[in-house]
């Protein structure tokens, strides 16, 4: 079994606002050019951006301590023997809170959403095949206290994914 940690992309909370001033013009042009390729060199941004080397160096550890952005390898799950995802609606009692943090604790849970509407909470959910998804969602997610029921989405084709939103 591979190690879920190296396989899913663990997205951080997005309650949080930048430091002001620390998403400019330029910030945004370099993030541009990290979501295009995240290997790209320093030299060849600070080309294309116009500032020196050193300068995009400082800039994205900046964006990364402030956490603004991550760098990350993004797997293909399939790819990588997880051949089942799915998308779970949460209908919850209680706080909230608890049931996203014992949620968000399980490793083949990689996004929890606290929401507004028919759902409490949205989860996406990443398993090795139907067997680990029956387990998870009977004996795990279910029985959690405050879950009141679920409503579980699986994924036939994953048809669009990108991760770059948020510069203009």
């Amino acid at each position: 079994m591979t190690s879920r940690k190296s396989v899913i992309n663990n997205r951080r909370p997005v309650d949080r606002k930048p430091p002001s001033g620390i998403l400019d013009d330029v910030s945004k042009s370099i993030i541009e050019h990290l979501q295009a390729d995240g290997r790209r060199s320093y030299a060849a941004i600070a080309k294309s951006v116009g500032l020196s080397e050193a300068a995009v160096r400082q800039r994205v550890q900046r964006l990364l301590d402030s956490d603004v952005m991550q760098i990350v390898a993004v797997t293909d799950p399939l790819q990588m023997g997880f051949t089942r995802q799915a998308m779970v609606g949460i209908r919850a009692e209680g706080e909230l809170s608890l049931v996203a943090d014992r949620l968000t604790a399980m490793p083949e849970v990689d996004y929890v959403v606290t929401t507004a509407g028919s759902f409490d909470l949205i989860i996406e959910v990443v398993c090795e095949d139907d067997d680990e998804l029956l387990n998870l969602l009977s004996r795990r997610i279910r029985t959690l206290p405050g879950v009141v029921s679920t409503e579980t989405f699986v994924y036939l084709k994953l048809n669009k994914q990108h991760y770059n939103w948020g510069t203009r």
